[in-house]
Order: structure tokens, then sequence, then C-alpha cells
């Protein structure tokens, strides 16, 4: 593998972590993370999250969204 290929391929990771990022930035201040249905345990020494409601919405989405791209690209 040559220098170009590899470039390529750490030019690839860095939009793909990028766009991970401003998802994860969006979804909090859209309020993903702390909806109705996620569970929060803990006192002063540990603490536990389980996100049900944020899951369960984001696999909709992408599922609907995946779905689309799918069907646009066959």
């Amino acid at each position: 593998m040559d220098l170009q290929s590899i470039g390529k391929i750490l030019v690839a990771f860095a939009v793909v972590l990028a766009l991970a990022g401003a998802l994860l930035w969006v979804g909090g201040l859209l309020g993903l993370g702390r909806l109705p249905g996620d569970l929060r345990f803990g006192d002063d020494r540990w603490s536990c999250y389980i996100p049900i409601a944020t899951t369960l919405i984001l696999s909709v989405i992408l599922t609907l969204l995946l779905n689309l791209l799918f069907r646009l690209f066959r």
C-alpha cells in the first residue's frame, strides 16, 4: 500500500469521525440522552445510565434513513 492510499484512508476516517461528532453535538442540543425513558441510577460513588428511549428513537430514524437511501439507489 502506498502513502497516497494510506492518506486517503486517514482522510476518510477523519471525515467519518467529524460527522459522528457533529451528530452527537446536535443530538445533545436536541435533548437526546435526557429523554423520559432514559434510566439513570447511582449515588456519589457510582452511576449507571441506560438510554432506552434515545436508543429506540435513533433506531427508528436510522432505519427510515437507510430504507430511503436503499430505495433511491436501487
